[in-house]
Formats: structure tokens, sequence, C-alpha cells
């Protein structure tokens, strides 16, 4: 059965001169005009006042006439109106406590993006053409879109290493549901291997960041000897880092879509385990590895496909003893450091690996949702993954359960960048 869904097709795109001056422009007005509707809103805050959309709205049209910002009429209106909705979306999380205050966009450290919508882009003939600009993109077509697919917005960004990136959200109608299976499987990550399936299959950890390990520490060598500023050197071995971060973000997010696609494939049921991956990192001897694993972008990925092709995943507590439990008796171990990968129940004398034991556990786990209908707990990331270890909360729906809180009640100082 086909299914609509939203999805975004990202594609690298080479532009002229002018084009690339025309883009900065406009990155550098959205990034204006976002921090002084965020200043304003925070003024207001501070007032016990709320300013909405419509308000910051009237504001930029105020800002255009004056003659210290007239140069935001050099630029197309529709990416400044979406930054303003952007913020919008971002104090109605705060507000919701789903996510913390808004904070200010840095020039050197925010992300370089602006968002066009219909009626700001021109798509003919494969060839899109931005406002404000007289020929169309020059992009590389990695990949047709599907046919029948036609944007609603187009978002183009430049990353740190200064390549340009054009992203098209369209509805496509070429998704369909998986036929249901039967198969479930159990996930758990570790830093040896990256994946342990209950299936007693174990997948390999690539290792990205150690590969191009050598090669970053002399980029950041020569990084560190430039004098800080603005000067044309130090731009220089900026970029030079950025290029090898990317290569390997490049690589890690190849594996991790190949995998995800292969496991939501070839599985009804997918059970992992809720992470808590901002604390464990806070392990200085193990957080440059966990990093480099990315657990949190493998459930993210897991998640949203599961979604597409009628997949379940469920998360099972944080706190579930799946790597001290026997997955023969039930029994549990005494404490278990991480340097014991194999172990030996003590009631039954059932010799164990410690990970597969763990994905053979965390499977159990997650089918008693369905078998015995144990409890869900609400997820702190993403509101799709179900919890086997915790009482179900008054009114919380087993395939949704609530969002839990976040985020402080203050707002950050207003100072910018």
């Amino acid at each position: 059965m086909a299914t609509h869904v939203k999805r975004a097709f990202k594609y690298r795109f080479y532009p002229t001169d002018a084009q690339a001056a025309e883009l900065s422009r406009t990155f550098g007005c959205v990034r204006k005009v976002y921090n002084m509707a965020l200043a304003a809103r925070t003024e207001a805050w501070v007032r016990q006042e709320r300013v909405n959309y419509n308000q910051t709205s009237a504001m930029l049209t105020v800002w255009k006439k004056t003659e210290e910002l007239a140069y935001l009429n050099e630029v197309s209106c529709v990416p400044l109106q979406q930054a303003l909705r952007h913020l919008q979306t971002a104090f109605a999380n705060f507000f919701a406590k789903r996510a913390r205050y808004p904070r200010f966009k840095a020039r050197k450290k925010s992300r370089a993006s602006a968002e066009y919508t219909s009626s700001a882009f021109r798509f003919r003939d494969g060839r899109l053409t931005l406002a404000k600009m007289a020929d169309p993109l020059d992009i590389v077509w990695s990949r047709p879109l599907p046919e029948g697919a036609w944007p609603s917005t187009v978002t183009v960004s430049r990353d740190s290493a200064g390549r340009w990136f054009v992203s098209m959200l369209c509805e496509d109608p070429s998704v369909e549901q998986l036929t249901a299976i039967r198969a479930a499987v159990g996930i758990d990550v570790g830093l040896d291997h990256l994946l342990t399936l209950s299936t007693g299959e174990k997948i390999a950890n690539p290792r990205h960041e150690r590969r191009d390990r050598e090669r970053l520490a002399r980029a950041q060598r020569e990084l560190s000897r430039k004098a800080k500023g603005d000067g044309a050197n130090r731009r220089k071995a900026l970029r030079k880092v950025a290029k090898i971060r990317a290569r390997i973000a490049d690589r890690r997010r190849d594996v991790l879509h190949k995998l995800t696609t292969r496991l939501v494939r070839e599985n009804q049921t997918l059970v992992i385990e809720d992470l808590s991956v901002r604390t464990m990192v806070k392990n200085r001897s193990l957080a440059r590895a966990i990093y480099d694993a990315a657990w949190a972008e493998f459930r993210s990925l897991l998640e949203y496909k599961a979604g597409w092709y009628g997949r379940d995943v469920i998360a099972v507590d944080r706190f579930f003893p799946s790597s001290r439990l026997c997955s023969v008796c039930g029994s549990l171990a005494e404490a278990m450091p991480l340097n014991v990968r194999t172990w030996t129940c003590s009631s039954c004398g059932t010799p164990h690996d410690r990970d597969v034991n763990a994905a053979e556990n965390l499977l159990a786990a997650g089918l008693a949702v369905y078998v015995c209908g144990a409890g869900v707990r609400p997820q702190r990331r993403t509101p799709g993954g179900q919890s086997a270890a915790k009482q179900k909360p008054h009114g919380a729906s087993r395939r949704n359960p609530p969002r839990s809180r976040r985020g402080g009640s203050q707002p950050p100082s207003q100072e910018r960048q």
C-alpha cells in the first residue's frame, strides 16, 4: 500500500560567483532578522509579555524602512519571513516544554541556510531558479526526484567545508508500506561492535574517525599555529579541518543509512535501548568513540524509516539490566565492568557473550509490550519509541507516549555575536 510522506531530497550544487554572493548576503540577512526578532521577543518576555509571529513580521516591515537596515530589501523577503516562522516554532517548543529557550545565531557557528517557499523559486524541466537570480542552479542530480513529486519548499545551505547543498521537500507518493512479517530483532549498540543483534550477528564498528585521525591531527596542529582572527591563512586552515571532518561524517552517515534500511526491511519489530548519550559522553575516555559511533543518529534514522514502512520500534528503559540478566533462567549477575565480554550464569551455568545476551534480553523485554502488556515510558527525544521496563503513565498511548518535559523557564542573556 502506497503512502504519501514528506521527504527531503538533498543535492549538491555549484553556484556561480554572483549566485554565491547573493546567497551569502541572504544567509547574513536571515541571521540578522532572526537575532533581532529574538531580542525583541526576549525583551517582551522580561516584561512578561508575549510577541507572536504577526508582530515580528510587522517589525520586519519597519526595519526595512530604516536607513540602517535598508540592505534587507536587497534579498528575497521569503527567507526572512521563514526565519521568523522558525523562531515562532522554537518558542512554541519552548512553551510546550519540549526544548530550551531559543538561542541567538552566531556568524561563525550557526548553520548558513535560507528557506524558500514556492512563491520564491521556479522549478521547470529539472531546473531550479531562486528569487533574485537570473540563472538556474547548477545541481548535481545524484538521483531523480520521484515521479509526480513537486518541491513545496527549497532550503539552500553551505557547510563549514564550503560545500553548497539544496534540499527539496516533496510529498513522495512512491513510498510503499512493506509487507508485514513476523521477524523481530533486539539490537544492542556498542563500541567494539557497532551493533549486536539477538540473532547472534555482530556488525563491526568502522571507526570512521580513527581512519583519518592522523590527518585530522596534522590539520588541527596547523590551525592552532595560525593567528586568531579573520586572516586568510586561518580561514584556509579552518576549511582544511572542516573538509576532513565532512568526509568522516559522510562515511558515517552512509554506513548508518545502509544498516538502518536493511534492518527495517528484514524485521517487523525492532527493539533498542533508550540510552542517554548526553550522559555517557561525560566519560572522557569513551566520549570520542561514542560520538564516532553516532548511536543517537542511528536511532533517529531507524525510527523515521520504521514510520515510513509500517514497522515498530520499541525502546527499552535505559536502566533495564540487559547485560547482567541471564537470558536463559532470568537470574541477575553481580556488577559487570565493561572489560568483561563473556560470563557464565552462576544459577544455570549457561555461558554468555555479553553483547548477544544483552540483545536477547532487549528483544524479550520489548516483545513483552505486546504479549504481556508491559508499561510504556515517555521518550526523551522522539515520541515513537516504547519501553517495557516502567509502569505506563495514566492516559498515555501505547504507540505514542507523551514527551517528557525538558528545558528551563528562563531566557538566556541577550548578548549576540
